[in-house]
């Protein structure tokens, strides 16, 4: 504290450390990343490697292959399909977005789409396929092969329950650090904060579930699917946050932010899927909690669950590295205190 009669610039001095002003400044950061990161994914959705598939007799095929590749900017990916019942299960698989179904015997063509794996990429695929046909003389007729819930407008519910479930992953392991210190005392709390984390784990998974499924209709598909997929997501933003506040103490809660919210958010696929995002969104969605917990949501509610092996196993490794990083972090740290030892501002107090 500065002494009486130094004035107000030594009283600022002393009121604000660099610490103060080091944190201060992070969050700024912190903000303009969000804005720039959320802003560059969303603000101008332009498709690239659209997978879209064609069904046509062996003449026509291969000019309205490339037709589709010669779209300016890369913004398809062409493929074909045996007949009209293949081209729908490739759509209902993941496999492709969109099918072309080429009608010998008049001029119009059929575009087949799932709006329930996006509506953007529904309209992306028709704007595409309509500015062909009109090249050629034809026109297109839409056909939603996996169309979208009633209460899912916009297919949105499945991305904003993936979302809830990671706000609450960060929030409940920041909260147990600031209330009971950033660092587990040792290995047997640590092993008690992340059974905790565990229960509300699975608690949020079930709530979440039945609120979009019994409670408000948003989503259809497996209630207990669901449930399940939010328990592990819960858990694997926790359990990483966790680590993160164990390494570093309230700069982990920061940098749980950047990734979870600043970065994962945005790249997740749900407002766009990856095809309509710029390439740094598009290339790091599917990698973190947030995108992998979207594409299986979608998939449990609207595919069948096809698809969902390896964000599955994105989701368990985030969770394993959040385990594995706490433990670690807590057993290994240098200057570990005696038991009874007067902990410091980021730990619990010692067991009595």
């Amino acid at each position: 504290m500065a002494a009486p009669g130094q004035g107000f610039a030594a009283e600022l001095k002393d009121a604000v450390t660099p610490r103060t002003a080091l944190l201060v400044i992070a969050v700024l950061l912190l903000q303009l990343g969000f804005i720039v990161s959320y802003v560059g994914a969303l603000h101008d959705p332009t498709p690239h490697q659209l997978s879209i598939a064609v069904v046509a007799p062996p003449q026509v095929q291969p000019g309205l292959v490339a037709a589709l590749e010669a779209v300016p900017d890369d913004a398809v990916r062409a493929s074909t399909a045996a007949d009209p019942a293949a081209a729908t299960s490739l759509i209902k698989d993941q496999k492709v977005y969109a099918a072309i179904l080429f009608d010998p015997a008049g001029t119009q063509d059929t575009l087949l789409v799932a709006n329930a794996r996006g509506p953007a990429a529904a309209t992306a695929a028709e704007k595409i396929a309509t500015g062909i046909a009109g090249s050629q003389g034809r026109t297109i007729v839409v056909r939603d092969v996996v169309p979208l819930a009633a209460g899912d407008a916009e297919g949105l519910s499945s991305f904003y329950l993936v979302i809830g479930w990671c706000v609450g992953g960060y929030l409940v392991a920041s909260i147990l650090g600031i209330s009971a210190g950033s660092r587990p005392a040792n290995t047997s709390r640590a092993v008690i904060r992340l059974g905790a984390l565990a229960l509300y784990s699975v608690a949020a998974g079930i709530g979440g579930a039945v609120i979009v499924g019994p409670v408000l209709d948003a989503l259809p598909g497996s209630l207990w699917g669901l449930a399940g997929l939010g328990s592990l997501v819960v858990f694997a933003v926790g359990a990483f946050t966790m680590a993160l506040q164990c390494l570093f103490g309230v700069v982990g809660i920061g940098l749980a932010v950047l990734l979870f919210v600043v970065l994962g958010n945005p790249s997740a696929g749900g407002v766009f899927p990856p095809p309509l995002m710029p390439a740094f969104w598009r290339a790091i969605g599917a990698w973190f909690p947030n995108g992998a917990g979207t594409d299986v949501a979608r998939s449990i509610a609207y595919f069948g669950a096809t698809g969902i092996a390896v964000p599955l196993m994105v989701l368990v490794a985030w969770a394993v590295v959040g385990v594995g990083g706490t433990l670690l972090a807590v057993g290994f740290r240098p200057g570990r205190e005696e038991a009874g030892a007067v902990p410091g501002p980021d730990r619990e107090p010692a067991p009595l």
